[in-house]
């Protein structure tokens, strides 16, 4: 994996981000399902990273999962995210980053049926998104 193109010491990360988004962008946490500010929104827009303002995902890719968090069927760009294996918690899954900062955004799922043109269910915590409205 090459190094991201945002660099920051962890003491600079926790003077930009809230104890919460430092939590989960930072030390790959996970927000509690269905508190999430975006799990339910309809707005239209761009999902930017919380912590770097790289562009992520768009509100035309985000689709209901009901599972309590945002889901997406594919990011913005390709080169938008990172996806990296992910053997904690006592399963298999696979990571996803922001490719700008590096920075723990969720987790990518396939296989599981949801009517979505990749078959794919990025799950992504709410709190390391920001919603830039459509105007």
């Amino acid at each position: 994996m090459s190094a991201p193109r945002v660099q920051l010491t962890d003491d600079e990360w926790r003077q930009k981000l809230t104890p919460e988004e430092f939590a989960v962008l930072r030390q790959a946490g996970t927000e509690p399902p269905f508190t999430g500010e975006y799990t339910d929104t309809k707005t239209e827009g761009v999902y930017e990273c919380r912590a770097c303002g790289a562009e992520l995902f768009r509100s035309s890719e985000k689709f209901e999962s009901h599972c309590g968090w945002p889901s997406f069927f594919d990011p913005a760009d390709s080169d938008a995210v990172i996806l990296r294996p992910d053997d904690s918690m006592g399963m298999r899954r696979v990571e996803v980053l922001c490719a700008n900062c590096h920075s723990h955004l969720g987790h990518v799922f396939e296989g599981e049926g949801y009517p979505t043109p990749t078959d794919q269910r990025y799950c992504i915590n709410s709190i390391c998104l920001k919603l830039v409205p459509s105007s």
